[in-house]
């Protein structure tokens, strides 16, 4: 196999990645200078900013780099994450999110909400009006899309806002990621009871 097809790969600024063993033929023939040991490449600092922003820059809230921490979740912490907040009076829900706060629970749960209570009103609609009239025909209203994403979003998002600055201004370090987190898993409880209202 040839190995000059491995040194066009940019693996060398990722996290966590190794340095190359390179000899000293080929490091001539690149033309590659200097080396950290004999035989290997030295690892630079990254080209690209990908550097986290601060919190205190206002820079970094309208930057999507600096939210990306919150999305870094795997399937089973949001699984585990869900099963404990249909039973969060045993403590064991504020644990699981207190060391790593996600943003993904809020929005998976949140969209979820909104396109069954969409769905669902839809569908009571339409038995409504099969029941009462059959002879007139049902058209699908979009506007329970509306209606239940500014009830849910506007709910989800500006009720832990509130909770947030409230307990600031009472003296509390609190996080508004945290609030977020948590009014996200806590919704959950409803996905099944729009399924059982619904039948």
């Amino acid at each position: 196999m040839d190995e000059s097809s491995y040194w066009n790969l940019p693996s060398s600024h990722l996290l966590g990645s190794v340095p190359a063993v390179v000899n000293e033929e080929s490091e001539a023939s690149y033309g590659r200078r200097g080396g950290g040991g004999r035989g290997y490449q030295t690892l630079g600092p990254p080209t690209e900013g990908f550097e986290q922003q601060s919190q205190n820059n206002w820079k970094g809230v309208f930057s999507i780099s600096s939210y990306t921490q919150y999305f870094d979740v795997d399937t089973d912490v949001v699984v585990n994450r869900l099963i404990s907040s249909f039973y969060p009076a045993g403590g064991d829900f504020f644990n699981k999110i207190g060391a790593n706060p996600d943003l993904y629970g809020l929005i998976w749960i949140t969209t979820t909400l909104v396109f069954m209570l969409a769905a669902f009103g839809n569908c009571a609609t339409y038995l409504i009006q099969k029941r009462t009239d059959r002879t007139t025909t049902w058209s699908f209203d979009v506007g329970y899309v509306n209606a239940a994403a500014c009830g849910i979003y506007g709910y989800s998002l500006v009720v832990p806002v509130a909770f947030y600055f409230l307990l600031r201004y009472l003296g509390s370090n609190a996080s508004l990621i945290r609030f977020w987190c948590m009014w996200g898993y806590s919704l959950s409880i409803f996905i099944p009871t729009a399924v059982s209202f619904s039948l």
